[in-house]
């Protein structure tokens, strides 16, 4: 199966067939959903349920990234530096949720600064 993104004939590895994506395009794609997710979070607009459906998002494609990384498919050096900095922003990603988590508006028992 080749790549749904308009214009690649790239070959789809198996751990990525239900997101019908290469491995560029479905990195570029979680890039660009840790961006958006991260902008909410580090704006305070996210609630508990919001968090937990983050959380599951990175989980979810933090693993389909790690199945596509050791599949034994052929990568070159640049696919493995972008597969290595998409794992970075999740991680990342993942900190910025912990941090919101953390933070207590004030008025409610916290301390102004």
């Amino acid at each position: 199966m080749s790549c749904k993104s308009p214009g690649c004939k790239t070959a789809v590895p198996a751990a990525l067939d239900d997101q019908q994506l290469c491995v560029l395009h479905f990195t570029l794609l979680l890039e660009q959903g840790c961006g958006e997710m991260r902008r909410e979070t580090a704006l305070g607009k996210t609630n508990h349920e919001q968090q937990a459906e983050i959380l599951r998002f990175i989980t979810e494609n933090g693993e389909r990234l790690a199945r596509v990384s050791t599949s034994g498919l052929h990568l070159t050096d640049d696919l493995k530096a972008r597969i290595l900095s998409t794992f970075l922003t999740l991680m990342n990603l993942r900190e910025n949720i912990d941090r919101s988590a953390m933070r207590v508006p004030f008025g409610r028992g916290g301390n102004p600064r």
